[in-house]
This record gives structure tokens, C-alpha cells and sequence, in this order.
């Protein structure tokens, strides 16, 4: 898949079908499944280092998990996130750090909100780097959304975001990340847009979804939100394959002679 393959996906109705991944490992078995793309998103602040919220990621993070990505998932679209205030200092600050993940081999650039960064983005994209945008549930914004909560209910939020969402594109945005949406909106953008969506949190009419990886495998202790569908209880799988190890290595029973050399 190539960044053109969004539009054509879009024009002849194909869902497109993204996850999240962060490590070496996690991308060579997404290189081996039907996923169309991979987000190398910067919730990896959270479910790879422990963080409450995506804040804590840099630019060095971002590119570290990158590259461990590209080397595994060498046939798959890969978009990085922007990480916190990356975009909102100085241009060149923010251009090296688009340069930096390109360098470390995305595909294109996932940039989280439209009011202060249209020129931004339309910047990067004239650079000649895809730009991804993002509204709704912004994470990066946690602070002044007052939470992880849904954005877009009420007539007044519903006709802003319909708005930024049209700013998007005008800015030069390939495709366009609608989190926590109510599904109608979303629905309703979807429609309005010669650009894909991708939806998460946001109905089943957006023109792809996107989960993280972690979540959809089952992985996750006690988060799950609403949009989360489970496909695999991971979390208790290994927890039963460490205990089977535990319980062998104990009694004796690992490792067996087939397991061990000989002289």
C-alpha cells in the first residue's frame, strides 16, 4: 500500500484497515496478516513505557519505535505520530522532527489538530512528506478536553468540527483520523470529504478504522473502552503460558533431554 492507495481505497468504497505497533517483533507478524497499514502511534508513551497519557513521548521515542517497525513490517504504510507540541514551537524545530521520522522510514506524518497548524501542515506537505490529520478526541489535548471524553455532541461542537474537518483538507491532508465521534458525525464528515477517514471510537461509516494493537489483542489489564472489540484474550493466554512454564521449570520438567545437549 502506497500513500495513493488511501484515495483509491476511499473512491471504490474498500475499507481500510490500520493498527498500532511499536516493536520489531509485534510488525513482522503484522507484515504477515491482511492489515492494510500500520500507525506507529505515540500512545506507545502508554502501553510500551507505562506513561498515563501520550504526553511523555519525544521525538527520540517516536523514532526508536519507528525504525524497530520498518525493519519487521517492510510491506506495510507507516504513519508516525507527531508527539506532543512537536508542531507548535518553530517551524524548523518542526521540520527536523518531520525529517527525523522519515528518516527513521514512515511512510508520512500524523499531525493531531487543525487550529494553529494549517499552515503547518500544508508546509510539510509541500516538503513533500504525507500528512495525516487528527480531530476529535485528540490525545495530546487530554488537558484541556478535561479527559479522555467524546468531542462533537452538541449542535455548536458538531459545526466546529465539521469545519476543522474541511480545514484539513484544504491544508493538503491525505486522510483523516476521527476518534471519540458520535457515529452520525462522523458519518456526516465521512461524507462531506474527498479524503479518506479513519475512524476510532467514531461508528462504522468512517472509510477505515484503526485500534491499537494491545487493545484488540486482549492485553490490556482493565482499560477497554467502548470501541474496543477484544478479537483475543492475550492477556490471560500469557499469563497461563508463564504459569505452565513456572510450573515446569519447577518440577523438573523443563528442560526435557531433547531440550538439552550432549557431549
Amino acid at each position: 500500500m502506497n500513500v495513493l492507495d488511501f484515495q483509491a481505497y476511499k473512491n471504490c468504497a474498500e475499507k481500510i484497515v490500520m493498527l498500532t505497533c511499536y516493536d520489531y517483533t509485534s510488525a513482522c507478524i503484522v507484515q504477515d496478516s491482511d492489515v492494510d497499514a500500520i500507525l506507529v502511534g505515540d500512545s506507545a508513551a502508554m502501553v510500551m513505557h507505562g506513561y498515563a497519557t501520550t504526553i511523555p513521548a519525544d521525538i527520540e521515542m517516536m523514532c526508536r519505535h519507528i525504525e524497530s517497525v520498518a525493519r519487521g513490517a517492510k510491506g506495510k504504510f507507516i504513519v508516525g505520530d507527531l508527539p506532543f507540541m512537536s508542531c507548535r514551537t518553530y517551524l524548523p524545530d518542526t521540520m527536523r522532527a518531520v525529517g527525523s521520522m522519515m528518516k527513521a522510514r514512515a511512510h508520512a506524518v500524523k499531525l493531531e489538530g487543525i487550529a494553529g497548524n494549517s499552515d503547518t501542515i500544508t508546509h510539510i506537505v509541500k516538503s513533500g512528506v504525507p500528512v495525516m490529520g487528527h480531530l476529535g478526541l485528540t490525545p495530546q489535548s487530554v488537558n484541556q478536553l478535561g479527559g479522555f471524553r467524546v468531542q462533537g455532541r452538541g449542535d455548536r461542537a458538531a459545526e466546529a468540527l465539521r469545519e476543522e474537518a474541511l480545514a484539513c483538507e484544504r491544508a493538503g491532508c491525505f486522510s483523516l483520523v476521527l476518534e471519540c465521534v458520535p457515529e452520525e458525525l462522523a458519518a456526516e464528515i465521512t461524507a462531506s470529504l474527498e479524503i479518506p477517514t479513519i475512524g476510532i471510537g467514531a461508528g462504522v461509516h468512517t472509510d477505515g478504522q484503526v485500534l491499537v494493537m494491545q487493545d484488540l489483542l486482549g492485553l490490556s489489564a482493565d482499560f477497554q473502552p467502548k470501541f474496543v472489540r477484544r478479537y483475543l484474550a492475550g492477556r490471560q493466554l500469557w499469563r497461563d503460558a508463564f504459569n505452565a512454564y513456572t510450573s515446569d521449570v519447577k518440577n523438573g520438567h523443563f528442560p526435557a533431554a531433547d531440550e538439552s545437549y550432549g557431549q
